[in-house]
């Protein structure tokens, strides 16, 4: 019995120690590609503030980067509606180092982090 608590505390000790603390910014740097016309835009955009990019209005409720690296992996909580449908068409949060992890599906745009902003 001793074996198996001894054997979770190191799992949960490693667990532990691979989560890395972060810190919230103020707003965040994203890149949009409108496919049509091959242009990329970047958007800067505070928490709490909602910006338009062609047919969609994204709106984000954080970013989040390494403590005291905030040239490092940038995360940011968004919600993205397109207007001419109506819809939904992403929500949660995107990891710049990963865009493909947490994707917006759009047939015309794409959306990703570039970093968060620290002022």
């Amino acid at each position: 019995m001793k074996t198996a608590a001894v054997c979770a505390a190191v799992l949960l000790g490693t667990a532990v120690s691979a989560q890395q603390a972060a810190t919230d910014a103020p707003g965040v740097i994203l890149r949009g590609l409108d496919k049509i016309n091959g242009l990329v835009y970047d958007i800067d955009l505070p928490v709490g503030e909602t910006a338009t990019f062609g047919a969609l209005q994204i709106s984000l409720s954080a970013c989040r980067y390494p403590v005291g690296n905030p040239a490092g992996d940038a995360f940011a909580a968004l919600r993205i509606r397109d207007t001419n449908r109506d819809a939904e068409v992403f929500s949660g949060w995107m990891i710049a180092s990963t865009p493909a992890l947490s994707a917006m599906d759009h047939a015309r745009y794409d959306i990703w982090v570039m970093r968060c902003t620290t002022s």
